[in-house]
């Protein structure tokens, strides 16, 4: 029996098989699909980073499977973001093995993908306190250990803080490196891209790994890509092209730029960096994210590497990575509450009443029926917001301009101009991103943008980064808007109506998160008279003056007043601009206590009611007024009526605050208790 002859290979079949081999994907490196069976022994013996790259590059795999195992179950009883970590899994661990950290720098876009950092970086121990009182928050924090250099909770900052990072280490004379890792949904924001044409103008090393897991902005990744992207980031070639340049620098100009576009443009068209390449970054990618073998020497070539200047590194991975439930779902598992860790089904609790957002929902959908002038808009937050309901109704009507609550504002004041009725629906913490355009671009202007501002007040697990309680303050000091609360759901329906019918001037909605009382909705929202509000219940000594959904507490603690013999008045005071001044001060002139409550700081409506009465010489008159706010403090994650009771903004406390007012010290303190 005769061998067959082997087939001489050409040079560039020998260089492809190379490529092929080089770049092949283990088969034991698969990740597995029921995680609940994934035991730990490799991860139990790393605490720190310090541990990790004590291990052999062969084991990092093994490490991988562990570490999206772990962080799977932990999610699995906390509840949190749990895809957008899942997809980072080997990053973290190649970061963190390739580089020196904490002295090397890592800033995380967002956080909410860094729980697997955290487990890493000696917090495993409390990662199943996660986003609870008294534990991990959901996001990195500089207070909570030396491995979060700078807190996130909202997108699109960590291009800008490691810039600072790194100009900050130049002056110093350090060399540690920073890195900066953002993903797709995150670059899509103006700050990003600011933060990149500045760094791309400076010399100072930065490096920025744009996690790309949804947008396709290269060609896919495959054995070429990653072999090409391990030569372009190697010394070797860098040293090259830096020969290249001072050889080049002989020739003139003309010459000399077109052999510099020549060189990244041809690197453009293999790897898709040429805009990258234009903001002045050296550009490597895109890699396969989930691959060590790839991820790892293209990370130690760009630390090793000494010419200076930024590098943006692309890697390409999937969302929820490795847990077949969170890649089987269409939004990957981004946040979730408890669940099966086997199945994936959420342990949703059982609901007795819709929650804010989706009736808010449903009354816009039912306006829009009735004027084709709505429009809705938001930013990258269609289910957050509700208006994927709106967007699955009316698709050409709707428009999810990504994370660019700046551009979202505007883009809602020039369609003011032209007729139509955007509904602008932005959490209130986000809100703030874009103050300055709610102020120049819509308020200024007197256009009538609809500003609709979700998880207003304390918002539980999120914690202090996504509490919206500064709107009212910073909100109610514009001339023009209207501002209003609702104090339910069958409220929230009627605001929308108003702000429908508003076509004058700027308005916005404000309303919780979480479900509403289980009151009956009404079939229509009608108009509400702009600046008034309604007594709900009648009372002759202590008059309660509410704004926003304190209602339920209020009604508690006129009850308990009542039974005290303290006839109790509650207001329902529906706007926080326009104040319903006339209501106010009857109210003022026929009661011996007055106490505002309201689920924002100092600075909004209560601010707004005393002031006005001391200008009217009320308070000269012996006039008992108090004024309850969410404290001067940023507030932990908890649940939110425990965050509520620390603010003291629950119905015991404003038994209390009105004992207190009457000088019944004795009795205050004994209601808080």
């Amino acid at each position: 029996m005769t061998t067959p002859a082997k087939t001489k290979l050409s040079k560039r079949e020998q260089l492809q098989q190379r490529m092929a081999q080089e770049c092949e994907v283990d088969a034991t490196d698969v990740q597995p699909r029921d995680m609940s069976k994934v035991g730990t022994p490799l991860l139990d013996t790393v605490n720190i980073p310090k541990d990790l790259r004590k291990l052999k590059p062969e084991q990092l795999p093994q490490l991988a499977n562990e570490l999206r195992a772990e962080t799977i179950n932990a999610v699995s009883m906390t509840g949190g973001h749990l895809g957008s970590g899942l997809g980072v899994v080997e990053l973290t661990v190649a970061l963190h093995y390739v580089f020196n950290t904490p002295e090397d720098i890592i800033i995380w876009d967002v956080g909410h993908q860094a729980y697997p950092h955290k487990i890493l970086t000696g917090r495993r121990d409390r990662i199943r306190k996660l986003r609870q009182g008294g534990g991990l928050s959901g996001f990195t924090r500089r207070s909570e250990s030396p491995y979060d250099p700078f807190g996130a909770g909202h997108s699109s900052t960590s291009i800008s803080a490691g810039l600072g990072f790194a100009i900050g280490r130049d002056f110093k004379r350090k060399k540690n490196h920073v890195i900066s890792v953002i993903g797709d949904g995150s670059i899509s924001a103006g700050m990003a891209y600011e933060a990149l044409n500045n760094a791309g103008a400076s010399d100072s090393r930065l490096i920025v790994i744009l996690n790309d897991n949804d947008m396709s902005i290269a060609p896919p990744t495959g054995a070429v890509s990653s072999y090409l992207s391990r030569i372009v980031s190697s010394k070797e070639y860098r040293n090259l092209r830096s020969i290249a340049k001072e050889f080049a620098k002989i020739f003139p100009r003309p010459i000399k730029e077109a052999a510099r576009k020549a060189e990244h443009y041809a690197r453009g068209m293999v790897t898709g960096g040429t805009l990258f390449e234009e903001m002045g970054f050296y550009y490597v990618g895109p890699i396969d994210g989930h691959n060590l073998d790839h991820l790892v020497p293209v990370l130690e070539n760009v630390r090793d590497d000494k010419l200076g200047g930024p590098v943006l590194i692309h890697i390409v991975t999937e969302k929820g990575h490795g847990y077949a439930p969170a890649e089987q779902s269409a939004d990957k598992l981004h946040a979730v509450s408890k669940f099966n860790v086997v199945t994936g089904a959420q342990d949703k609790p059982k609901v007795s009443a819709p929650t804010y957002t989706k009736v808010f929902s449903q009354a816009l959908v039912q306006e829009a029926e009735r004027d084709n002038r709505i429009l809705a808009v938001t930013a990258a937050m269609p289910a957050g917001t509700g208006l994927d309901l709106f967007a699955n109704k009316f698709p050409e009507r709707f428009f999810d301009v990504g994370i660019a609550e700046q551009h979202a504002v505007t883009f809602s004041a020039g369609l003011a101009c032209e007729g139509f009725k955007p509904f602008c629906a932005i959490y209130s913490s986000f809100m703030q991103r874009a103050y300055d355009q709610v102020v120049h671009d819509a308020v200024l202007q007197k256009l009538p943008v609809r500003l609709m501002m979700d998880r207003a007040g304390l918002v539980g697990g999120d914690g202090a980064t996504h509490a919206g309680i500064f709107d009212l303050a910073f909100l109610t000091c514009l001339p023009n808007i209207i501002v209003m609360a609702p104090s339910d759901e069958s409220e929230l329906v009627h605001m929308v109506a108003t702000a429908a019918a508003i076509d004058d001037t700027t308005s916005a909605v404000r309303y919780p998160r979480g479900e509403g009382s289980g009151i009956a909705l009404p079939e229509r929202g009608e108009a509400l008279t702009i600046g008034k509000g309604r007594i709900v219940k009648e009372g002759s000594k202590i008059a309660i003056l509410n704004l926003g959904s304190r209602m339920i507490e209020c009604k508690k603690a006129a009850n308990e007043l009542d039974a005290r013999g303290l006839s109790t008045t509650i207001a329902d005071m529906r706007f926080a601009k326009p104040l319903d001044m006339d209501l106010v001060v009857k109210l003022a002139k026929s009661h011996e206590v007055l106490i505002t409550i309201e689920e924002g700081t100092i600075g909004g409506f209560g601010s707004h009611v005393v002031h006005r009465l001391a200008n009217l010489g009320m308070m000269d008159k012996g006039l008992k007024i108090r004024a309850m706010t969410i404290p001067d403090l940023f507030q932990d994650q908890n649940d939110q009526y425990s965050q509520y009771e620390e603010a003291e903004l629950n119905a015991r406390h404003i038994v209390a605050n009105v004992l207190s007012v009457l000088g019944d010290d004795a009795a205050a303190t004994a209601a808080r208790a």
